[in-house]
């Protein structure tokens, strides 16, 4: 994956980030996404140490 530099000019009041990377993340492949979530976790994980699934909901997606 490559990431492209992205440059938008606005008025700070006038930009809602949390919207612009809920948009982002929708519009991409759900198989991007869970890679994007297993790689964030994996680095705030120490050597050797496993993610605790105890909070882990699984569910079946429908097409």
């Amino acid at each position: 994956m490559k990431i492209a530099p992205v440059v938008r000019k606005a008025l700070l009041k006038d930009i809602d980030e949390e919207l612009e990377d809920m948009r982002y993340w929708l519009s991409r492949p759900p198989h991007e996404r869970a890679a994007a979530v297993t790689r964030l976790i994996s680095k705030s994980l120490q050597p050797g140490q496993r993610m605790d699934k105890s909070y882990v909901v699984k569910r079946t997606l429908h097409p």
